[in-house]
C-alpha cells in the first residue's frame, strides 16, 4: 500500500476527518509502526484545541499507541529492533538527549519532550513514525487494545505509586475512579497496599471492591474525606487521579505523618492548601509525570503478571470523532480505544 488513513483535525477545535496520506519512510534512529490500536486520552484535547504552544494543523493526535514495527530506519536494528516487533508508544515519545534533565538521566521531564500528536503525528492513524527511544516492548499476554492505554494512563498510575514512599501494608488512597483511577486501584492492591478508593456516590462501592480496594469512601456521604482517611489510620499516599482541585485539597488532612499527595489528574485551578497543613506533619505534595519507554515496558510486564487490564470501549478509526466526544463527555467506561482492524 502506498497510502494510509489518518483521523485528523484541520483547525483548532474542529471536527475529525479521515484523510489519506502517502506512506512515509523512517529516518535514522526511527521506525515505522503499523498501528493496531490507540487509546484516547483527555490530554489529547490540549492538542486538538491548540491549548499548548507549537501545535500545528492538520493535527493527528494519539499518544497511547500499540502496533508492530513494519520498517526500520538506519541504526534501529543496531539498537535491537526488528520488523514485526510489538511495540507501544506513549506520552513519552522521545527526548532530546542534551537538555539538563536528559543529561541527568531524567528523560521524562526533558525540556524538549517529544509527545506524539504534538511533536509529530500521533496514533490516530494506520501508520506512524516514532524514534527508537520511545519504543516499549509489548508482552505476548497483552492485546494491542490493552497495551495502548498502558502507555499513558497505565504508566502514569503505576509509576506514581511505585515511586512514592508507600511500602507494602501501607494505607494508600486513590482519588477518582475513572480512566486513571480504575487502574490505580488495581495497581495499588497488586503492590500490597491497603487500598482505599475515593469517589462520589454509594453505587461505586461494589465496583471498587471488584478492582481490589479494601475500603471505599463516598465523598458525598457527609463525613469529610480527610476524617474518613484518618479513621483508617491516615494515608501514607494519596494518588490524586481526579482532575478536581477541590477534591484533591480535601484529602490533604487525611495524610499520615510524612504522607505524600501525588497529583496526576490535571486541573487548572489552584489547590487550597496552607503551609501549616504540610509543616506540622511533614507532608509532601508533588506532581508526577508519565514515564519513559522503559517505565511503560515495566508497567505492561507488571500488568501481565498480575492480570491487570484497562476497561475499554473500542471503536474503529473512522469513528474517531464520535469516540473522542464520548471521552470528553465523561461517559466512557473507562478508556476509549481506536482500532485499525
Amino acid at each position: 500500500m502506498n497510502t494510509y488513513r489518518v483521523a485528523q483535525v484541520v483547525t483548532a477545535g474542529g471536527p475529525f476527518e479521515i484523510a489519506e496520506r502517502e506512506v512515509p519512510q523512517p529516518g535514522p534512529g526511527h521506525v515505522r509502526i503499523a498501528v493496531e490500536a490507540c487509546g484516547i486520552c483527555h490530554s489529547d484535547a490540549f492538542f486538538v484545541n491548540a491549548g499548548l504552544p507549537g501545535v500545528q494543523f492538520p493535527l493527528v493526535p494519539g499518544h497511547e499507541i500499540a502496533g508492530r514495527i513494519d520498517e526500520l530506519g538506519e541504526g534501529a536494528r543496531d539498537q535491537g529492533w526488528q520488523v514485526g516487533d510489538r511495540v507501544a508508544v506513549g506520552w513519552f515519545g522521545g527526548s532530546c538527549g542534551y537538555c539538563t534533565p536528559c543529561r541527568q538521566g531524567d528523560f521524562i521531564v526533558c525540556e524538549n519532550l517529544k509527545v506524539p500528536g504534538w511533536a509529530y503525528d500521533g496514533g490516530f492513524a494506520e501508520t506512524m513514525i516514532a524514534p527508537v527511544d520511545a519504543l516499549a516492548r509489548i508482552p505476548d499476554a497483552l492485546a494491542a487494545s490493552d497495551a495502548g492505554p498502558m502507555a499513558c494512563a497505565g504508566v502514569t498510575t503505576y509509576n506514581g505509586l511505585r515511586r512514592s514512599v508507600a511500602r507494602p501494608g501501607d494505607l494508600v488512597a486513590v482519588l477518582g475512579i475513572g480512566g486513571l483511577g480504575h487502574l490505580g486501584v488495581q495497581y495499588a492492591a497488586a503492590m500490597g497496599f491497603e487500598t482505599v478508593a475515593i469517589a462520589r456516590g454509594a453505587d461505586k462501592a461494589d465496583f471498587v471492591k471488584q478492582l481490589g480496594a479494601h475500603h471505599y469512601i463516598d465523598s458525598t456521604a457527609g463525613t469529610p474525606v480527610a476524617d474518613a482517611l484518618q479513621s483508617l489510620g491516615g494515608a501514607k499516599v494519596v494518588l490524586a487521579t481526579a482532575g478536581n482541585s477541590d477534591a484533591i485539597t480535601a484529602t490533604v488532612d487525611g495524610l499520615s505523618h510524612r504522607g505524600e499527595l501525588v497529583a496526576i489528574g490535571a486541573a487548572p485551578e489552584p489547590l487550597g492548601i496552607s503551609p501549616v497543613q504540610l509543616l506540622m506533619r511533614g507532608r509532601t505534595v508533588y506532581g508526577h509525570p508519565s514515564g519513559t519507554a522503559q517505565d511503560v515496558q515495566d508497567t505492561m510486564a507488571f500488568s501481565a503478571l498480575h492480570n491487570i487490564r484497562p476497561m475499554t470501549e473500542i471503536m474503529p478509526l473512522n469513528q474517531a470523532g464520535e469516540a473522542y466526544q464520548k471521552m470528553l463527555s465523561g461517559t466512557a467506561r473507562f478508556r476509549m480505544v481506536l482500532t485499525t482492524q
